[in-house]
């Protein structure tokens, strides 16, 4: 093995040097890696970060110690850094050709680094570590195939494949016996029915496929931990019911999923809406289920916080999307303003706010003078006054119709100010 020529200049070995900058360079190594690399670097910004940015720094920071200690860094130490994170993108199905292209990127900027740092008198030491350097890549690349390899053969099997069958049977209805048998899982008399609700990618292809399929792996991983393996879910990376099984008191049981809403929603990066039905019969899941995931829809697109809800929580609103003529007939109250955009934004302030006019008129940046005239043209628009207290709960219920069952958008003819 070359020995680490000390450098004849007055500064620190180029090790050390490199070392001093690990943090930025760590940094720039996943940006010319995973965040240049198609359809990887079309995911929204900080996909990678958690996951992948402490393994580079960790591992590049150990190898970068080796080289000055002059000693080997071995592959089981590149397999401790690398194999989890390799593991978790195999089951994104993250291509191993794309991920194999993006370790090259990195390498590459890595290698520029060091040059950057060489001094004339560095050459044999800039040799070294791009020798050793080189050396972590191929242990990397063949920890990376063998972790692909494993979770091609472990993730994907009959096992899981047939968990998901299971789910899918209770949801329809049907005994299951046999979905049980072969997922190895004993059915319980009660499930805690859970939907689990975000917002779609805005548009469909590669990244948002990736996206999809790790709030899918992070999902079932989440459940996982927090039911020791017995949750049975279907999600496709937007929505999907999760069942728990109740196995005890069923507050004791619910208690285990408080905060889960909070730790998806910081795990997916978006707003993570979930709605429960508590300890319901088996015969009763599909029914629970259609209930709890219209329950997340309508909390999503009321634009609620993000959060666990009941239908205790929505009931107002999820009486007022029962389909029938009194909902046709509170939507068509708020019909005179489709055009006018202001007059709506104004009528919602209102019923936010009440009588709190001028907090109202500063959320809208406008006087608030103006504020009380857009008021008036509301009522002058629908006839109905939205400073009677009766009137604003009437236009209240039929901005929400409004909100989840919005009209074709109308053609403007001629906006009021």
């Amino acid at each position: 093995m070359p020995v680490v020529t000390p450098s004849t200049t007055a500064d620190p070995p180029l090790v050390t040097r490199l070392l001093a900058r690990w943090p930025q360079i760590a940094e720039r190594m996943l940006a010319a890696g995973l965040g240049a690399t198609p359809p990887a670097a079309d995911l929204p910004e900080g996909h990678f970060t958690a996951e992948v940015l402490p393994a580079i720094y960790g591992c590049g920071r150990a190898v970068l110690q080796a080289i000055g200690e002059e000693r080997e860094f071995t592959r089981a130490e590149v397999t401790a850094f690398v194999a989890p994170v390799a593991q978790r993108h195999a089951e994104d199905r993250l291509p191993l050709a794309l991920l194999i292209e993006a370790m090259h990127g990195s390498a590459q900027s890595v290698l520029a680094e060091a040059a950057a740092l060489t001094a004339p008198g560095e050459i044999d030491e800039l040799t070294v570590v791009i020798s050793r350097l080189l050396d972590l890549l191929m242990h990397i690349n063949v920890t990376v195939m063998e972790a692909y390899a494993e979770v091609e053969q472990s993730i994907y099997s009959a096992e899981r494949e047939a968990r998901r069958e299971l789910c899918s049977a209770l949801l329809r209805g049907r005994p299951a016996y046999d979905e049980a048998a072969r997922a190895d899982t004993a059915l319980t008399d009660r499930y805690t029915v859970l939907a689990i609700g975000i917002a779609p990618p805005a548009q469909p292809g590669p990244a948002s496929d990736l996206l999809a399929r790790r709030r899918i792996r992070v999902l079932h991983r989440t459940l996982d931990a927090r039911t020791n393996g017995g949750a049975l879910a279907t999600f496709d990376g937007s929505a999907g019911i999760a069942l728990l099984p109740v196995h005890s008191d069923p507050g004791t049981d619910s208690a285990r999923y408080a905060g889960l809403a909070e730790e998806l929603t910081e795990q997916f990066g978006v707003p993570a809406y979930l709605t429960e039905c508590r300890a319901v019969r088996r015969a009763d899941v599909p029914a629970a289920a259609a209930e709890v995931a219209e329950l997340a829809t309508l909390a999503r697109l009321l634009g609620r916080p993000s959060g666990l809800y009941r239908l205790d929580d929505l009931l107002l609103e999820y009486q007022l999307t029962r389909p029938g003529s009194a909902r046709d007939r509170l939507a068509e109250r708020i019909t005179p303003l489709l055009r006018n955009p202001h007059l709506l934004e104004a009528l919602e302030a209102h019923i936010r706010h009440g009588s709190d006019r001028k907090t109202a008129s500063a959320l809208l940046h406008i006087h608030p003078n103006t504020f009380s005239y857009r008021l008036r043209r509301v009522a002058e628009l629908t006839g109905i006054d939205p400073n009677e207290p009766d009137n604003s709960r009437l236009l209240a219920a039929s901005l929400t119709i409004h909100r989840l069952f919005p009209p074709p958008a109308a053609r403007d003819s001629g906006d009021d100010h």
